[in-house]
């Protein structure tokens, strides 16, 4: 089982940046890919980036391709998402989630970090 917490939310004027980070804990965390989502209210969840544990290979939904950036450090078992030029668009809960490599379901999950982007 992998645990996963969240933290670096806030609030943010639009056009600033935030970093959140998503510390992972459990075993063979090298079988593990790791996710970023966010809910925003009325809306569904979307999945914002991912990246593979061992592979580092990664992916964006287009709203944020060239604007956010995931990455993980290994050694400190921790998966970073750098948001620039954030839109008030971007408010949302963030949450983390992992995933078995080669399967496609996220089945375990963070808390959560709200972000707030104000105009």
């Amino acid at each position: 089982q992998v645990q996963l917490v969240e933290s670096g939310g806030g609030l943010v004027q639009a056009g600033g940046s935030l970093r959140l980070s998503c510390a992972v804990s459990g075993r063979n965390l090298f079988t593990y890919d790791v996710g970023w989502f966010r809910q925003a209210p009325g809306k569904e969840r979307e999945l914002v980036a991912d990246i593979s544990w061992s592979g580092g290979s990664t992916r964006y939904a287009d709203s944020v391709k060239g604007r956010f950036t995931i990455s993980r450090d290994n050694a400190k078992n921790t998966v970073y998402l750098q948001m620039n030029s954030l839109k008030p668009e971007d408010t949302a809960g963030y949450y983390c989630a992992s995933k078995r490599t080669f399967t496609t379901t996220y089945d375990n999950w963070g808390q959560g970090t709200q972000v707030t982007v104000s105009s």
